[in-house]
């Protein structure tokens, strides 16, 4: 049976009579009863029992009703979903995201795709740069919020989010002078604590040249892969970590933040969304064109 012919039906028995119902449909009385006779023929049993009051439906009619209801219901529910998706407001997309992208950009993004497309389901994975880079590669994740530069094989757009600056996460107990702020010769006194170089090799050599630049040589007593297992490290005294300026978000116990004196050659700490490049657009397009700039770093 044809999905209109389904249509016909229902509209017979909401509308008590063919005449009405062909009126409600907008279509020849004519037509409206040969596709009923042809729905018969199919089912091999009469539907309606016709007369000069209108359409009654048969047993046989009314033991089908809900059935055919519910599939049509179910069609219509089809037709939305695959339209929505069509114009990029359904469906679902996986996220990669470095921790930096938690603090302003992720919930900024998931309040404009709310806003623009509230079918579309969002799945979120907190991952690493290198991880971030085999899952779009592999398509494990539909874009990645990670810092860049970064190596990623395929065909990649990009978007730069946030360019920021670097601070000082420093212990508790570490001198700061009177301006609030400390200078790199103490930040390579010190010790740096830092993500492996595998995972930012850019950043990391950034920050080593740039001490070198100053005049200084570092020394990276400690290593460790997310920002809190950094800030914990900072914390116990492992050393002092140049992050983003977005961390003073946060407030961890044993740890101050505060800025570099003669920081003005250590590099800046970008974070893009990244993902593959189709010839038709994307739910990952979309998302990375949302805005999601932080205002006062845009």
């Amino acid at each position: 049976m044809e999905t209109r012919h389904l249509r016909y039906f229902l509209a017979v028995i909401d509308q008590g009579s063919v005449s009405r119902a062909a009126d409600w449909l907008g279509i020849a009385q004519p037509a409206l009863s040969q596709a009923l006779q042809r729905m018969e023929r199919d089912l091999g049993t009469r539907l309606f029992e016709r007369s000069r009051q209108g359409a009654r439906p048969t047993p046989a009619a009314l033991a089908i009703l809900d059935d055919v209801r519910a599939s049509v219901t179910r069609i219509d529910s089809a037709a939305r979903r695959a339209q929505e998706i069509g114009r990029g407001s359904a469906g679902q997309l996986t996220v990669g995201l470095v921790s930096s992208a938690l603090f302003h950009t992720l919930p900024r993004a998931l309040r404009e795709m709310r806003k623009q497309a509230p079918g579309v389901r969002i799945i979120l994975r907190e991952m690493s740069n290198a991880e971030q880079a085999q899952a779009l590669q592999t398509g494990e994740i539909d874009i990645g919020l990670m810092h860049t530069p970064v190596a990623v094989g395929g065909r990649m757009r990009e978007r730069q989010l946030l360019r920021d600056r670097l601070l000082a996460a420093v212990p508790d107990e570490f001198e700061v002078g009177e301006d609030g702020q400390v200078s790199l010769a103490q930040i390579a006194n010190a010790g740096l604590v830092m993500y492996p170089q595998g995972q930012l090799p850019v950043l990391y050599a950034g920050i080593l040249d740039a001490m070198r630049k100053a005049g200084h040589d570092p020394v990276v007593a400690q290593e460790a892969n997310r920002t809190l297992t950094v800030l914990a490290c900072v914390a116990g005294g492992c050393g002092v970590a140049l992050l983003p300026s977005w961390i003073r978000s946060l407030d961890f116990a044993g740890v101050r933040f505060c800025g570099v004196r003669d920081g003005q050659g250590l590099p800046s700490f970008d974070l893009s969304a990244i993902w593959p490049a189709r010839s038709v657009p994307t739910l990952a397009d979309r998302f990375a064109n949302l805005d999601l700039a932080r205002p006062d770093h845009a």
